[in-house]
């Protein structure tokens, strides 16, 4: 039944499709044309936009701002847990890291370095540690915060395909995460390291984070790119906002060995919330 549809997306030029519909997401006019296609969304995907602080369609100026709205504040309270969910989304997989080898779907997995862009300096503190893969679908909100408090380490981009990033390619495209261009977030934190991964995907325009903009796709789209210290550094709060994706796609998030317990909630297939407790501290 997926066949055609793992077939396809071999098949159709990724790059040139994603940016030729990321621009065409950021048109502003004509207005009547935005505006029904943002409705037309938002009745076909089941979009609740009574949660939104702009809930009109009308409000949005293209709909690259639509799809990254912001919520009205206090619809997402944090919980009262070391960590807490980044995003609205539902859980791919998570559980420990077999060494280097994350589990990604029946019987397929990738490497820790692979999905670091080959850093294996920083993957050697994830190893044997704990991963959980978070997909955000189209009616989801597509911001993404900070799981716990952090302060910036690196930031590394890395190209890639653009793979679609749902359960049907999860089990039908081999190291899917670690195909896709991707960016590459390192904290330090209070339970010491932890990575956010912000894999891109079919149809995502780019990603954006809070203190550099829109970093993906970078102007040379082919190049692993390390990005230089922010002039300022970058502390996070649990629960702030630290990037958004112009269409959706997929976190995943590392941390090492003996430093957090997923809970009974990160189980596959479960739906998350921003801010919900997601893991419990171990030391």
């Amino acid at each position: 039944m997926n066949a055609p549809f793992l077939w396809l997306q071999h098949s159709v030029p990724h790059h040139a499709l994603s940016r030729f519909t990321g621009r065409l997401a950021d048109l502003e006019r004509p207005r009547w044309l935005k505006h029904a296609v943002i409705r037309a969304f938002v009745r076909h995907y089941g979009v609740d936009l009574a949660e939104a602080e702009r809930p009109f369609p009308e409000a949005y100026g293209s709909f690259n701002d639509f799809f990254t709205r912001a919520l009205k504040p206090g619809t997402r309270p944090l919980a009262d847990a070391p960590v807490v969910s980044p995003v609205d989304g539902a859980v791919s997989q998570g559980g420990a890291i077999d060494g280097e080898r994350i589990f990604q779907a029946k019987g397929r997995a990738f490497s820790l370095p692979a999905l670091l862009g080959g850093d294996e300096l920083r993957a050697a503190s994830y190893r044997g540690g704990a991963f959980a893969t978070l997909y955000l679908s189209p009616r989801d909100y597509h911001r993404v915060h900070m799981p716990c408090d952090g302060r910036l380490a690196a930031m590394r981009y890395v190209p890639g395909r653009l793979f679609s990033v749902n359960a049907a390619t999860a089990a039908g495209v081999d190291r899917l995460f670690a195909r896709n261009e991707r960016l590459v977030c390192h904290f330090e934190g209070p339970l010491g390291p932890f990575a956010m991964v912000l894999v891109g995907a079919m149809i995502v325009a780019g990603i954006e984070t809070t203190w550099a903009g829109r970093v993906a796709p970078p102007p040379r789209r082919n190049t692993l790119t390390d990005y230089a210290a922010p002039p300022a550094p970058v502390s996070l709060t649990r629960g702030e906002e630290m990037g958004r994706f112009c269409l959706g796609s997929t976190v995943i998030l590392l941390f090492p060995a003996g430093t957090i317990r997923w809970d009974d909630a990160c189980r596959p297939g479960a739906r998350v919330r921003l801010g919900m407790p997601l893991a419990h501290r171990l030391r």
